[in-house]
């Protein structure tokens, strides 16, 4: 079996992260894609007064994902609390999901040119492939051998932009409708 994991804040989830994942099922012919939400992100500087909270953003990736059969979320990180490092992740799906099964750990190139920050990293290296998602102007010479590209054009978004024109407009186009629907029913994103 082959498991791609693409984790991240997801604050919110938005079209350019339904984008990468699609692109990671296609290009790593994956069986299944597991979205799994950090509770708090060891690399993110600092936390905002408007983030949503953990469970918020669990429940706006189901709302993002329903329906598509190859995709599911998980909550072991928010289940975890605290700074939820990649390494105890990908520990936890080896278990559930022994060798001959492959892990796949997908992120984007933001996060990928940061590896000296990320805790293990060597043992991350063991547990999964580390894909990398290219962005334009991205160099990868000073990527380690053991990462993979996922070749990705992304699309020009970010959760900033996404909350700031949630909050400045009640409105973004960059979400689907039903973290939209979600976005309004909870108040998120306002000052």
């Amino acid at each position: 079996m082959r498991i791609g994991i693409l984790g991240g804040t997801f604050d919110p989830v938005h079209n350019g992260h339904l984008a990468l994942a699609y692109a990671a099922l296609e290009q790593l012919k994956l069986d299944r894609l597991v979205f799994v939400p950090a509770c708090h992100h060891p690399l993110r500087e600092k936390e905002s007064a408007t983030i949503a909270s953990p469970e918020s953003r669990l429940e706006m990736v189901r709302l993002a994902i329903k329906g598509e059969p190859n995709f599911e979320v998980a909550d072991c990180e928010i289940k975890r609390r605290g700074v939820s490092y990649t390494v105890d992740t990908l520990r936890e799906f080896r278990a559930k999901y022994p060798r001959p099964s492959e892990l796949f750990f997908v992120t984007g190139g933001d996060w990928g040119k940061n590896l000296d920050q990320w805790k293990d990293i060597q043992i991350i290296f063991s547990l999964a492939h580390f894909i990398v998602a290219k962005r334009p102007g991205f160099d990868t010479r000073h990527l380690p051998r053991s990462v993979e590209l996922l070749d990705f054009v992304p699309l020009d978004i970010s959760s900033t932009q996404v909350r700031e024109e949630l909050r400045t407009k009640g409105f973004s186009s960059l979400v689907p409708k039903e973290v939209l629907n979600y976005v309004h029913d909870h108040k998120l994103y306002q000052t």
